[in-house]
């Protein structure tokens, strides 16, 4: 009865979200085993449409760790308990409750031992903001608990990136993507090695947006049109951005003035000697007009006459070339 029930939920529901989103693309569904236990790791932006998301484009039937806190009404705990979900209790839900976590992994532990499949966002909470957050040990624990009862389980770890174009509006799209899935044997009993691998394999799933001028990227991101959903879309935009950055950084005034100043060493020294003594800063432009007015000249002299007695012809020429070029570039530079 219960297992009939939740088909025709997931077909409801199904059907539901297709009217609401534009699009839902699923992408590495070969990842998805059979016949193994299966714990799915995704990361947690749009509350309850991330779980039903995973229920209803999967044939896994998983059960689902949700917060305590929606259990607090018997009818509704029961309809929940219906519908495949355990309660998972935070801190925030009384330390009291904390204890009645271990039933909730025990039953957990339950379900891939039967080899079911069991959902848990990695992160321990949601937010709508773009990037994989830091992921908890929950899935962990329980995945090696259930190992600890069974080494010989037939389990693995199943990364999913569930990614939004739009966390808020009716008719965006989804992305969500599985990723290869990750033998905890390998890592058990290792905790810091088997979040670190999931974590790895995570990453490129989700769209991920550093925190660092966080609203800045995004406004970018939206300005150029690029498709949120995508996690590879947003990471090529922001690569690039990085590298034009490091390229303007490159060719920027105070990058210009400060080879120049290398191309000119002995005028700029001849500057560091004098500037000290400049009392009236009024008449700073004036010293350096003048040394570069009367220093300058001699020094692409020194360089295309000198050298060349010494046979250095050519090295002359092009220092004397470069260095006169970076000298417009800094004129051209300054504000």
């Amino acid at each position: 009865m219960q297992d009939l029930f939740n088909y025709i939920l997931r077909i409801k529901v199904k059907i539901a979200l297709h009217f609401y989103f534009s699009k839902i693309n699923v992408t590495g569904k070969e990842h998805i085993p059979k016949g193994k236990a299966v714990l799915l790791v995704a990361n947690h932006q749009n509350a309850l449409l991330d779980p039903i998301l995973i229920a209803t484009h999967t044939r896994l039937n998983p059960y689902f760790l949700t917060r305590a806190s929606v259990f607090k009404k018997s009818f509704v705990a029961k309809m929940l308990d219906f519908i495949r979900m355990i309660p998972i209790y935070r801190v925030r839900d009384g330390i009291n409750n904390m204890e009645k976590n271990k039933e909730t992994f025990d039953k957990s532990t339950q379900v891939l031992l039967n080899k079911g499949a069991m959902v848990i966002f990695g992160e321990g909470n949601h937010s709508i903001q773009r990037n994989l957050r830091p992921l908890r040990k929950g899935f962990a624990r329980i995945a090696y608990q259930a190992l600890e009862k069974d080494l010989a389980l037939d389990l693995v770890i199943l990364p999913v990136g569930i990614n939004y174009s739009n966390h808020q509006k009716t008719g965006s799209r989804v992305n969500i993507i599985f990723g290869p899935t990750i033998n905890p044997k390998i890592h058990y009993p290792n905790f810091d090695s088997l979040l670190k691998a999931t974590e790895q394999i995570m990453r490129p799933l989700v769209s991920h947006i550093p925190e660092e001028n966080y609203n800045e990227k995004l406004e970018k991101l939206v300005e150029n049109k690029i498709d949120l959903a995508s996690p590879k879309s947003v990471a090529t935009f922001l690569n690039l951005t990085e590298l034009e950055n490091k390229q303007k950084s490159i060719s920027s005034p105070y990058f210009s003035n400060k080879v120049m100043k290398i191309f000119h060493f002995p005028v700029y020294w001849i500057w560091l000697l004098i500037a000290p003594k400049i009392t009236d800063p009024a008449f700073t432009a004036t010293f350096k007009f003048v040394i570069g007015l009367v220093v300058v000249p001699l020094w692409y002299i020194f360089l295309l006459l000198g050298h060349p007695i010494h046979g250095q012809a050519s090295w002359a020429l092009s220092f004397a070339f470069l260095g006169f070029i970076y000298l417009l570039a800094n004129r051209s530079g300054q504000a």
